[in-house]
């Protein structure tokens, strides 16, 4: 009989530290892109790369995604710009779908796609068979959580795992002291969290024929529950907040800008946020932020610290309560219990067109008044917050509030801001 063995999961601090030697030029900022809107969002602040969905294939069905057409021209206006593009292929694809994935698969090379985000075995060797130069990322749907998977699928061919959720910062570690230093690690830093490993998950599929390995989820997990079991005396587990029921499944929200330079001292060289279901104000405010605090820790990486008005920029879209996931050890506050409900208390109200004379010239999104006080957000820049103290609508007519969807108007500003600046207010 084999003798019980120790759990060997963690490293050492030390060791973490050991594998330090961080190619800064290598590190990658890399967004989520759901449409059009938000891959502008991406690109105007600031990400290295983006991620995005086609029609078919990919882990998110929700989003708008991009037909060829509008793929050809996202790789297009990306790499104007020296951004990379990254196309999910990431579902579990069945039977019927393979006889179509050659087609897809030939369209994604010819678009200019840089790489293909890959889940299924069969995938990758139709990927390699069908576009033969086309970089391979391995999802985190794979469930990489060690050195030895990491290396076969790089002997597959792949360039990039995408570590699964569950990893600590020293198992990460280990990962990269024991992998071909030309293969890259990416890992989620931002965003919702799954409560089954890195959304290997049937529940959604069980209960309302949605399957989650094929971008439809549900999210049950987000539901309240009411537990009971009668066989066990005395045995007792909260199993309820309230009269609503328990949110056991639910998972906080990550949020990892606090801690970009301990992940790259683990090795990580793509930070990942999550998101192509969002809306492009999340991917703005996001991408705003980490591109900020990646360019801190690039510039200082022996003394990464983070002014306050950065961290706080991930407060201010639509979150749930934040936490660090799995990277520090087993999670002891990553689950919320309360509710189901997102933290929002900003929105977006107006974008900026173009300022001139002292006027800020804009598109309205949401409603806002005369005598309102708004913050606008422009690249690398902390928030502007001023009061508005007259609004002219397109008629050049004053009026005391902007209330008709994508409306122009202009209002005083004695600062100028580049086309495409957020103009956002608290709720």
């Amino acid at each position: 009989m084999l003798p019980l063995m120790k759990n060997t999961r963690k490293m050492s601090r030390k060791q973490v530290i050991d594998v330090a030697n961080v190619d800064l030029d290598r590190l990658e900022l890399l967004s989520p892109a759901g449409d059009d809107e938000c891959l502008d969002s991406a690109l105007y602040y600031g990400a290295d790369a983006v991620y995005l969905g086609g029609q078919m294939f990919g882990m998110r069905a929700g989003p708008k995604n991009f037909t060829f057409d509008s793929l050809k021209s996202a790789c297009e206006k990306a790499h104007n710009i020296g951004v990379k593009v990254y196309l999910t292929c990431n579902t579990v694809p069945h039977n019927s779908e393979i006889d179509i994935f050659e087609e897809f698969i030939k369209q994604a090379d010819s678009a200019g796609v840089d790489a293909v985000i890959a889940t299924d075995i069969g995938v990758l060797s139709l990927i390699k068979k069908y576009a033969p130069d086309m970089e391979i990322h391995i999802s985190t749907q794979a469930g990489v959580v060690n050195y030895a998977s990491a290396r076969e699928f790089y002997n597959m061919g792949a360039k990039r795992v995408v570590v699964a959720r569950e990893l600590s910062l020293e198992e990460i570690a280990e990962i990269r002291a024991k992998t071909d230093n030309s293969l890259d690690i990416e890992c989620f830093v931002h965003g919702a969290m799954c409560v089954s490993i890195s959304g290997r998950c049937l529940l959604s599929q069980y209960l309302v024929d949605r399957d989650a390995n094929r971008g439809e989820c549900a999210q049950p997990c987000r539901w309240g529950y009411h537990l009971m079991e009668e066989k066990r005396p005395n045995e007792f587990y909260p199993i309820f907040e309230d009269e609503k029921g328990s949110y056991i499944l639910n998972a906080k929200d990550l949020c990892m800008i606090d801690h970009l330079d301990k992940l790259a001292q683990a090795g990580v060289t793509s930070f990942k946020i999550e998101g192509r279901a969002k809306s492009s104000y999340y991917v703005s405010v996001v991408t705003n932020a980490y591109r900020m605090a990646l360019d801190i820790y690039k510039n200082a990486p022996e003394n990464y610290t983070l002014p306050d008005w950065i961290k706080d920029e991930v407060f201010k879209v639509s979150h749930r309560a934040y936490c660090t996931g799995f990277f520090f050890g087993h999670p002891k506050e990553c689950q919320y219990y309360k509710d189901n409900g997102y933290i929002r208390d900003y929105d977006v109200a107006a974008i900026v067109d173009y300022c001139r004379d002292g006027m800020v010239y804009v598109t309205q999104r949401n409603k806002f008044n005369v005598g309102d006080e708004v913050e606008i957000l422009a690249k690398g820049k902390k928030p502007y917050i001023l009061t508005v103290s007259r609004i002219i609508d397109g008629d050049g007519n004053e009026v005391d509030t902007a209330n008709h969807a994508m409306m122009k108007l202009s209002f005083p500003c004695d600062k100028e801001f580049p086309k495409g600046s957020m103009i956002r207010m608290k709720n």
